[in-house]
């Protein structure tokens, strides 16, 4: 090629020989090389080819296209992922069909986990010691929602899916959604504001379960649903939430604190809202075991109106019975109330003995104790100590004099005796010494 005027040896190019010049030129030039970054994107064909990207950890913008056809891959001894940080050895070449550079991976060694994929560790460490995963704090779902709010973006593919599901399985669901996006330096804050305002609003609107979803994507993709703010926001939100995020085999931090993790945004609505068909098929089957519980009731209750009426049917029997046992009971009443009246009898008998005998000794030991009592009553008149030769010394005002504390020279006292009364004034008041 004229590298002045960008000819061929024949005149311009073809694409396809410029860029089939282009692939042996860079072989040519670089042979086997050795390249070391992150795996984003990583998917694994049915034919079991890998296609992924390669970027340099530090987060700088560069992006390698990669694929590894199936024979190399047989090879790996680990299951490559996204965020992985490996070191691939391969051959640089041109993707005919989109113009491409690409690396063609003969071989790839894992190096260790990439940034996102170790911030991701670190984050899902710290929410579990806080208890935001714990299987106890999972909530389960209404069995029979009325109303549901999916927050999503409104221009995803998962909105289409879900909304697609729920028409097929559960039209008499009312669906709400809340918009957000879910992808960029944004989303995190939108997707946790929309959960709020889900269920500020969700009374009113007749919401009971909250679906949180999003499309498959790398892990630069899904990173909103790996933030703090979004994970707690989940975490309090007074809804059930089910989170369909990405593929099945994508896990975010989303997904661990959500109420019900579902592996696809489809299956999310499956989970949050039961089948119409497999309701109503729920419900006839319920109806025609209700009839049938029916139907033997009142089959057992007509069985015993038969047995009933065929005994109805002999009254004659049944009040000779009635009768025989009704004679019976009398006899044995009429005994009972003479035995009863027998005992009676000689308990009041019993009694009136021992009354009597109750109310005799009292009344003989009356006079005596009497007697006894007056004499004691003389004992203590103090009439009989005067007329001994003693006397009552007193106060004028009446208040009796029991020993010299308390009088003073000059106090004028009065003396009771037998015979009379006479009053006197203290001279002198000399204390006894105390005795020992």
């Amino acid at each position: 090629m004229d590298p002045v005027s960008g000819l061929g040896p024949r005149g311009p190019w073809t694409v396809a020989a410029l860029l089939v010049a282009t692939a042996d030129a860079l072989a040519s030039r670089f042979g086997a090389v050795a390249v070391r970054g992150e795996l984003s994107g990583f998917s694994r064909a049915a034919s079991g080819h890998c296609y992924f990207s390669l970027k340099d950890a530090d987060g700088a913008q560069a992006l390698l296209r990669c694929a590894m056809f199936r024979r190399a891959a047989a090879l790996l001894d680990f299951a490559p992922g996204d965020g992985q940080q490996v070191e691939l050895r391969g051959r640089l070449g041109v993707y005919d069909a989109r113009g491409e550079l690409q690396l063609v991976v003969e071989s790839m060694q894992r190096m260790g986990a990439g940034a996102l994929y170790e911030e991701f560790l670190r984050r899902r460490a710290k929410l579990a010691a806080e208890g935001l995963f714990d299987a106890a704090r999972k909530r389960e779902l209404p069995a029979f929602p009325q109303g549901l709010a999916v927050v999503t973006s409104t221009a995803a593919a998962a909105l289409r899916d879900v909304l697609s599901a729920l028409q097929r399985r559960a039209p008499q669901v009312h669906v709400v959604v809340v918009p957000t996006p879910v992808q960029g330096a944004d989303a995190p804050v939108a997707i946790a504001q929309a959960i709020m305002r889900a269920n500020k609003h969700a009374a009113s609107l007749g919401l009971q379960t909250l679906l949180l979803v999003r499309g498959g994507g790398s892990l630069e993709d899904l990173w909103a649903f790996n933030d703090e703010r979004v994970v707690r926001a989940i975490a309090a939100s007074a809804l059930p939430v089910v989170c369909g995020v990405g593929h099945e085999t994508d896990v975010t931090l989303a997904d661990l604190v959500a109420d019900v993790r579902a592996p696809t945004p489809t299956a999310a609505a499956e989970l949050a809202a039961p089948a119409q068909d497999e309701a109503l098929r729920a419900l006839a089957q319920a109806a025609v075991r209700l009839q049938n519980a029916a139907r033997r009731q009142l089959q057992l209750q007509a069985q015993r109106l038969d047995h009933s009426a065929l005994r109805l049917g002999q009254p004659a029997r049944g009040l000779a019975g009635a009768s025989q046992v009704l004679e019976t009971l009398s006899h044995r009443l009429l005994r009972g109330l003479q035995q009863v009246h027998e005992r009676q009898g000689q308990r009041l008998a019993r009694l009136a003995l021992r009354l009597r005998q109750g109310m005799h000794a009292p009344l003989q030991q009356a006079p005596l104790r009497l007697q006894a009592m007056a004499e004691r009553l003389q004992a203590q008149d103090p009439a009989r100590v005067l007329r001994r030769g003693y006397a009552w010394v007193e106060s004028l005002d009446g208040r009796p004099v029991l020993g010299v504390a308390g009088l003073r020279q000059g106090q004028a006292l009065r003396a009771v005796w037998a015979d009379g009364r006479a009053e006197a004034e203290v001279l002198r008041v000399e204390p006894l010494p105390p005795q020992v």
